[in-house]
């Protein structure tokens, strides 16, 4: 169980943060800021949820998917020497399958696609293409950030991120009538 009494503690104040095995490292870390994008992903999921409440189809998906955000910015948060702790956490592959299951389900449902779909359509739509945007940006900055740590600790975290995005996007045409109020994409429309 996690107890915060302080919500300051000014250990941050120089520019550094610890790490889950207690390790300082630079706020400017490429690992926080992946974590960091995580957290803003988290949030920003939050603020879709608002557009969500009482779809019992997305909500408490992505309910769990904030939650399982916690997990992936601890997974982060964790240097592989801390791999082994029986206390590390780690994204698995069955949270990704789950994630593939789920997108499979909601496609399912769908109009098949024309074009492109512009971000859009009705508010819980754009708002789930906004989580998608930085879901990407969170999965650009996971993989520098495994490229510059070169182990492969973090794996199931950048295929969950991968999956998630696919996930945001299925979720937002869902969110549009099951594709029906997709905003579509009308090349060179303005020339």
């Amino acid at each position: 169980m996690v107890v915060l009494n302080r919500i300051y503690t000014r250990t941050g104040d120089a520019g550094t943060t610890r790490l889950v095995t207690g390790e300082s490292v630079s706020k400017a870390s490429a690992r926080v800021a992946a974590y960091g994008e995580v957290d803003e992903l988290n949030a920003v999921v939050g603020l879709a949820r608002q557009h969500t409440a009482g779809n019992a189809d997305l909500d408490p998906l992505l309910a769990r998917i904030q939650n399982d955000l916690f997990d992936l910015g601890a997974d982060l948060a964790t240097p592989e020497r801390g791999a082994d702790a029986p206390t590390a956490l780690r994204i698995v592959s069955s949270q990704v399958e789950r994630l593939e299951r789920e997108i499979d389900a909601l496609n399912d449902s769908l109009s098949p696609l024309t074009s492109f779909v512009l971000p859009g359509g009705s508010p819980a739509s754009a708002a789930l293409h906004l989580a998608r945007t930085v879901c990407r940006r969170a999965e650009r900055a996971a993989v520098a950030f495994a490229e510059a740590e070169q182990t492969g600790a973090h794996a199931a975290a950048l295929r969950y991120l991968n999956r998630l995005s696919d996930l945001l996007f299925v979720a937002a045409r869902f969110a549009n009538g099951k594709g029906a109020g997709d905003v579509l994409w009308a090349p060179a429309a303005n020339r």
